[in-house]
């Protein structure tokens, strides 16, 4: 009976966790445009964090409540979950068109961010050193975001690229606020129900992150498992359903899809670039979030060190290699990526480490 009630929160949870991003994200970008920011901005910098802002909150709130071995895995599973899942299926399931440039950016970022991860961490623990230079990486992140949304713009010839041999013109992508920005007209009625939608979207998502933190602490006591089991499994799952509904053309029905498309802050087909965004966010921002609220070194275990760092490097790799050597896509690179996700799900669920 406790695993069934506990389960039944963690389904709730998900829901308000869900709706409440979408919603908060979608009031963001409009209030920010509101406040006069250009939308290559917006699309740049706004749109990625409001995309992994359910791992932020959850990581917030774990390492407030000192159960950092969550904080730190819905971060670092988040990131492998983004890539090795729902990047994976869009390169086997959707046309994929990417700029060359951005993509294999993107990927380095990523590939350094688990490598600051890996390097800095002493005695178990992610030293100050590493948390400084993960808030340098994002930095770099924001300011590369923004200005591969400027060059979309603006610049008249990209260097794109797709899966396979198809030729790509420009006109075929778009940039990340396309056909996504029909903002309604500026009035203080307007202004003042954006604001009321971004605080009740951020209530609706602290509310649904506190249950899924109380599941997830839950479940690991009833079973006699470790936290960071669940962390990558039922909440980091939970978090990319929205994600797969996308990608699986919204199996949960037309009630999600036209919330969703109501509450887009990105065209569908840039989902492959939100997917490694979202990422590096949860690597390079989840993390310093957490160490901030733990006030401490934030403890790694070798759960973390000997599964999700390893695989988000492989990934990364795998990601990285085929569009530096020959300037394109492959399917075959989301198959790859896709068996590193299982096996990472092999290996955390039927051969956990202690220390997690």
């Amino acid at each position: 009976m406790d695993i069934v009630f506990t389960l039944t929160i963690y389904a709730l949870g998900m829901v308000l966790a869900a709706v409440g991003s979408r919603l908060s994200a979608r009031c963001t970008v409009w209030c920010c445009a509101l406040c006069g920011l250009p939308m290559w901005v917006v699309g740049g910098m706004v749109a990625p964090v409001c995309l992994a802002l359910p791992q932020l909150v959850f990581a917030f709130l774990a390492a407030g409540s000192e159960l950092t071995a969550l904080a730190v895995g819905v971060a670092l599973a988040g990131a492998v979950t983004d890539v090795g899942l729902v990047l994976a299926l869009c390169l086997l399931r959707r046309s994929v068109v990417v700029e060359r440039g951005e993509y294999c950016r993107k990927c380095l970022l990523l590939l350094a961010a688990a490598l600051v991860v890996v390097l800095t961490v002493r005695e178990g623990r992610l030293s100050y050193t590493g948390i400084g230079l993960l808030m340098l990486l994002f930095a770099v992140f924001v300011l590369e975001s923004i200005a591969c949304q400027h060059r979309f713009l603006f610049e008249p010839t990209l260097d794109m690229m797709t899966v396979g041999d198809r030729p790509v013109r420009r006109d075929q992508v778009e940039g990340y606020t396309a056909h996504t920005m029909a903002f309604p007209v500026m009035s203080i009625g307007n202004s003042l129900k954006n604001l009321f939608g971004v605080v009740a979207g951020l209530t609706v998502l602290c509310t649904g992150a506190e249950m899924l933190l109380y599941s997830a602490a839950t479940m690991a006591s009833l079973t006699g498992t470790i936290q960071a089991l669940w962390a990558a499994t039922l909440i980091s799952f939970g978090f990319c359903l929205p994600l797969l509904a996308e990608v699986l053309h919204h199996p949960f029905g037309s009630v999600w899809k036209r919330f969703s498309e109501r509450c887009r802050t990105y065209p569908p087909q840039s989902l492959p670039m939100q997917m490694l965004n979202s990422a590096i966010v949860s690597l390079t921002l989840a993390l310093p979030l957490s160490s901030l609220m733990y006030r401490r070194r934030l403890p790694l275990g070798a759960q973390f060190r000997m599964y999700d760092l390893p695989v988000t490097l492989a990934l990364g790799a795998v990601l990285l290699l085929p569009p530096l050597l020959t300037k394109r896509l492959y399917r075959r690179q989301g198959a790859a990526c896709l068996g590193f996700y299982l096996l990472y799900l092999a290996g955390v669920l039927l051969a956990p480490l202690a220390g997690a």
